[in-house]
């Protein structure tokens, strides 16, 4: 009894700023832990709002998430509210759909709703009796020398709190990121990207999905794109990507409907008419910010994760996963360096710069995959055959999409194993392409044919061989 009593008064204090979706799991991992956790979140409590303010893009959970979701016992309830996508399905121009699974039979993501995960991650967090949740909490000053923390309310008061350790979780606009800004050798960079988004919805139809649910859906036009995913209530949440440039050019409800119907014929009596002429003008077009930063920590004090460390654009389904596996790769090194701040700090800054900085490159790419490489008949050619050697030598042939989404291979390294299968594959192909043409050389030296007969099946291979390299 004596020594419980002596580790409830010696109970070292975190204090969690931001209770957005990796702060509130971070509070369930340090709760875990015995840490007396205070989390501070600038916004209204979510479950009581009438209004939830914030990003709404639906979220694709995937296996580092629900690894992380596991830990702290989260994983079945949140997987239990989550709608299963087997595959990418295109929608062309003409509205043929094409799938394109996105691994083997029976690998998945998840689309799930951000509110509903970050409310269901608070009340967890709550379960704990040493976690406090503190709203309408903005940060105003901390000092990375001491950890003492000044907060504001909405009403004018203020009030001070120290902790031992201050985990930064306040997203890409980080209050807790400005005062590293200040410090020397800090490394920190900001893109935006000049496409923004806007999102629509598809309601139900007779109370059914108006598409087939088990899908991300995709409308790839090159320089933009549509995508969709499903909803629990029978809805599907249609994002819209485009150069800001392209979305003021449609000033008109008549302007949106030619666009519709220039791009996304099929989507048009999905959607509505009526609805799609008030909906594209209730918001304008969102920005979509890369932020890259290093280190993660200062001292023994102060350490980031998730958005604040590192915001990535959307379009590899990462950003919640990746926040998420910052949650789980900290615990583990808390594991193996006994909780020690002063080490483990500097060591999760070492072992997850390299990761977050390869997803953050990987989603870029993803963008240019997503809305022009998958109209290619080389794109879908390749991701066959990385299919098939991966069916035959799944230890060595392992598709980049695989690594990153059904595992939890450090992300520079799934990039760096990827350029190396990249290379190798093909160079098998041409070796192949070689080989049969210098067979085929062979045979028609021993056996000439009527030159004449060939012409014609010759060219048509030819175009063939254009049609496949061109998107």
């Amino acid at each position: 009894m004596e020594e419980s009593a002596d580790r409830q008064t010696e109970r070292k204090v975190v204090a969690v700023v931001g209770g957005g979706l990796v702060g509130a799991l971070n509070a369930c991992y340090f709760a875990k832990r015995g840490f007396q956790v205070e989390v501070f979140e600038n916004r209204e409590d979510i479950r009581k709002a009438k209004i939830v303010k914030g990003r709404s893009i639906n979220l694709a959970l995937s296996h580092r998430g629900r690894q992380a979701l596991k830990r702290v016992g989260m994983e079945e309830k949140i997987v239990s509210k989550g709608i299963p996508m087997h595959a990418r399905m295109i929608h062309s121009l003409t509205g043929k759909q094409s799938p394109i699974p996105y691994g083997k039979k029976g690998q998945y993501i998840l689309s799930v709703d951000r509110a509903n995960l970050n409310k269901e991650l608070l009340t967890e967090a709550e379960t704990y009796p040493n976690t406090n949740l503190n709203f309408d909490h903005k940060l105003q000053d901390w000092s990375a020398e001491t950890g003492l923390m000044t907060f504001v309310r909405s009403d004018g008061s203020s009030n001070q709190v120290q902790a031992d350790l201050i985990v930064g979780c306040d997203g890409a606009f980080s209050a807790i990121r400005k005062q590293f800004l200040r410090r020397s050798r800090f490394n920190y960079s900001q893109t935006y990207i000049p496409h923004g988004y806007m999102e629509l919805t598809m309601p139900p139809i007779d109370g059914e999905f108006a598409m087939k649910p088990g899908f991300l859906h995709i409308w790839p036009r090159n320089t933009f794109m549509m995508i969709a995913l499903p909803n629990l209530d029978k809805t599907f949440t249609c994002t819209l990507f485009m150069p800001f440039d392209e979305f003021e050019k449609i000033t008109t409800g008549d302007e949106v409907i030619h666009f519709f119907q220039n791009y996304f014929p099929d989507a048009i009596p999905l959607i509505g008419v009526d609805a799609l002429k008030r909906d594209y003008f209730r918001l304008p077009a969102q920005a979509m910010v890369s932020v890259k930063c290093s280190p993660y920590h200062i001292g023994d004090k102060c350490v980031l994760m998730g958005d604040a460390a590192h915001a990535i654009v959307p379009f590899y389904g990462q950003g919640m996963n990746a926040g998420f596996e910052d949650c789980i790769v900290f615990d583990e090194i808390m594991e193996q360096l006994n909780e020690d701040f002063s080490a483990v700090l500097p060591e999760y800054t070492r072992v997850r710069v390299p990761d977050d900085h390869a997803i953050a490159d990987l989603a870029m790419y993803n963008y240019v995959e997503m809305r022009a490489h998958v109209n290619s008949k080389w794109f879908i050619f390749r991701k066959h055959v990385d299919n098939v050697l991966h069916l035959l030598m799944p230890k060595t042939i392992i598709p980049l999409y695989t690594m990153v989404t059904f595992t939890r291979t450090r992300y520079h390294q799934a990039v760096e194993r990827w350029h190396w299968q990249d290379k190798v594959i093909n160079r098998g192909l041409l070796l192949g392409a070689a080989g049969a043409a210098v067979g085929g050389a062979y045979l028609l030296a021993k056996n000439p044919p009527d030159v004449g007969k060939l012409v014609g099946p010759a060219e048509k291979m030819w175009d063939r061989i254009l049609a496949l390299k061109t998107p």
